[in-house]
Parts: C-alpha cells; structure tokens; sequence
C-alpha cells in the first residue's frame, strides 16, 4: 500500500495538525492523531508547491502514543566533542496514552535538521527538506499517560543521523506499553536543533576521521545513557517521569553506533536488563567476563552473517563468544544497513530507488516484530515463539549459530 500523500489542497484539508517529533525546547509532549500530521509550515508548503509528505505505518498497539522533549544537561561532564561547556542530550520521550488526548503533534525533523540530513546524504537536490520534516507519524504532544509504571526502552540512533530516525520503532513500543527514550547524543549528528535557536552539528565526526576510532564514541554514549537513566529514574528524577518508568525492567538498543552503545551501556551499567543491535558495529568490545547472564539481541542486514566481517559488523564475531546470557544473532534477507530505520518507509513514500528489494513497510513490520518480541520476551517475561527459529510468516528472517 502507497501510504505518501500528494498534497493538493483538498488533499490537505484535514491535516491541519502538526506532524510528530521534536524541535528544540525543554520537554513538551507530542503525538498525531491517528490519520495524518503535518507541521503548519509543512502543509502550508505542500499545499502550495506539491510536495510529497511520506507517513510511517501506523503502531499497531492498543494505546495511543503521548510525546514529550527533553533537553537535559549533564554539569558534572565536558562534552568531549567541543571540548569545553557541559554534556547535553536531546530526548524525545514516548509513553503509553489515553486515545482522544493531547494537543497537536511536533514536527519530524525541524527544517533545519531535515536541510542538514539531507546535505549529508546527498539528497538535497532530490528531496525538498519540507518533505522530509513533514513526514507524518501518530504522538501527541501533552497527551495523558496510562496509570502504572511500565518497561523503559532507550534508544540510540547511528551515528551521524538523529532520534527521529527510529521514530517508527519508538511508536510502536509506546503504542504496546512501553515508555521510550530516543536520544540525540550532542555533536554526533548531521544536525540536531538546540534550545535558544542553537543547532549542532558533527563536530565528532571530524575527529573520528582523522583517528579511525569508533570506541570512544561508544563509550561516550554510554556514559550519556547512564546519565539519562539517572535522570529519568534516579533519586533527583522527575516525578512525573519516574512515575511511569519500573526501574526493574530496562532495555537499551539501538541502529547502528546505537546497538554498539548497547553494549557499552550494559558493560558498565547493572541498571540495564536486556539489549539489542541493530546492524551496529561492537565498537566498545563486551568484557571477557560476558555481560552477567543478560540478554543480547544482535538483528543485522543481510551482509552481517558470521565470518563476513562488513564495517558495520565489526567485533560480532569475536564478541558472540562472551555474551553469557540469551543471545540470538538474526538477520535479514534482500535488507542493508538503514533497513532497521524510518528511511526505507520514507524513502518509498518518496520515490527514491530502493537500497534492495525488501519494502519500506516490510523493513518496519520486521523490525517492530522482533525488537517487540525481544522486549516482552526478557522485559515481560512472555514466551516468543518468533525468537525460537525459522517461520513461515517471516520468510526473510534468518538465525544464525557461530
């Protein structure tokens, strides 16, 4: 199914909310109505230029998804990158909500984020960044949460790329009862906007090409996601964060350097309970002594099979020994590299050649499948036969045994 909408003005009647996802400022929620959003700029240029606004699949929980931004400030840390002034993060928080509530949704990506990302990717001239910032999704901004405390979910986009990346992934989760934290590590992006009108972009990345050295990074991002854990349930959190989140019951994964900052966390954090990589690199190399018995979820492209050894799968080889705990070590067929992200839905709905022959829409159901069933399997403790082996209604996946 073609989920783009042209925008012709009839067509763009009804989209008069803004789209989901976050801007600059310091926690405000969002999620769109179920349907299709689009940021007012967005819409007001599609209607008058044609553009062509992609929307995600729709998260097939029972609730609706609440959003909130977060700015937070580490002053116990430098940023390694500038050098100089405190750690920040970005953080799109995704949790659990009543259908019918909250205000309107934030935009994907602001326009500068989308300009940036696509310069970066060498789309610019094929992709106007209002389509790309206007990509609709489904949380609402300020909408109530479900009473209780439920699993938290961290993520961690690749490097280079922003939170809004795993947007599709983030929805679901909350959509099933999960609250989830996206997270754009500062200077590690091709953009990423700031409060004050402040937009950073990838001061790490100049330095990394000139050393090669990915494991600083990780590590870093560890130490960023440990700060974030503190800030979401340690003693000085927010009430009304730590309210929603069972401290007991914490995952953290990720797309690319994400899945290797999983790693990294649970090296150094005991708070994490499970993890997931997804096609990510193990920069930052899982000690000799194993992760003490917690799970471990490497889901890769269709390259990252034992013994290929590609850039983006290096160390799950000499790593795969100490995972001491569940492990699984799928991949799948006719996927690559951003197969585990919003882009191959999005770039469907824009018309751009496909990477391999896997869909957009597909690339999504897969990865919400199994990344959901990990969840609930280490996080719920519910049985996941998706997990066990090969099954007739995902031919692609693929289970390896090193």
């Amino acid at each position: 199914m073609n989920r783009r909408r042209t925008t012709a003005a009839a067509a763009l009647s009804a989209l008069l909310l803004p789209l989901v996802l976050t801007a600059a400022g310091t926690a405000s929620a969002a999620g769109p109505a179920p349907g299709a959003p689009a940021a007012p700029g967005a819409v007001a240029a599609a209607a008058t230029t044609g553009l062509v606004l992609p929307e995600l699949p729709r998260p097939s929980g029972r609730f609706a998804v609440g959003q909130e931004t977060l700015h937070l400030v580490d002053h116990d840390r430098t940023d390694p990158w500038a050098g100089s002034g405190p750690r920040e993060l970005m953080v799109t928080l995704r949790y659990p909500a009543h259908r019918g509530t909250g205000g309107p949704v934030a935009p994907y990506l602001t326009g500068d984020e989308a300009r940036l990302l696509l310069a970066d990717r060498g789309l610019e001239q094929q992709v106007p960044a209002e389509s790309l910032a206007g990509t609709g999704a489904y949380a609402r901004s300020g909408a109530r949460p479900v009473a209780g405390r439920h699993p938290l979910v961290v993520l961690s986009p690749g490097f280079t790329v922003p939170r809004a990346t795993l947007t599709a992934l983030a929805e679901e989760l909350a959509s099933r009862g999960y609250v989830v934290a996206a997270v754009d590590h500062a200077y590690e992006t091709a953009g990423t906007s700031f409060p004050g009108g402040r937009v950073l972009t990838c001061k790490a990345c100049e330095i990394v090409q000139q050393t090669r050295d990915y494991r600083p990074v990780a590590d870093n991002r560890a130490r960023d996601v440990s700060f974030l854990l503190d800030r979401l349930t340690g003693r000085h959190s927010d009430r009304r964060h730590a309210g929603l989140i069972d401290r007991s019951r914490i995952a953290v994964g990720g797309h690319s350097m994400g899945g290797s900052t999983a790693a990294a966390v649970m090296a150094a954090d005991p708070r994490v309970r499970a993890g997931f990589d997804m096609d990510g690199g193990l920069f930052s190399p899982v000690p000799q002594g194993g992760l003490h018995d917690r799970p471990f979820l490497l889901l890769g492209g269709a390259g990252t099979v034992p013994g290929s050894a590609p850039d983006n799968l290096a160390g799950w080889d000499v790593n795969w020994p100490r995972l001491d705990g569940w492990k699984r070590w799928i991949t799948f067929a006719d996927s690559h590299h951003f197969t585990f992200t919003d882009w191959p839905a999005v770039s469907d709905d824009l018309g751009l050649p496909r990477m391999t022959p896997l869909p957009g829409d597909r690339s999504v159901e897969l990865t919400r499948r199994f990344v959901g069933a990990f969840l609930d399997l280490h996080l719920r403790g519910i049985p996941q036969p998706l997990l066990d082996g090969p099954a007739a209604d995902v031919p692609e996946a693929r289970f390896h045994q090193p």
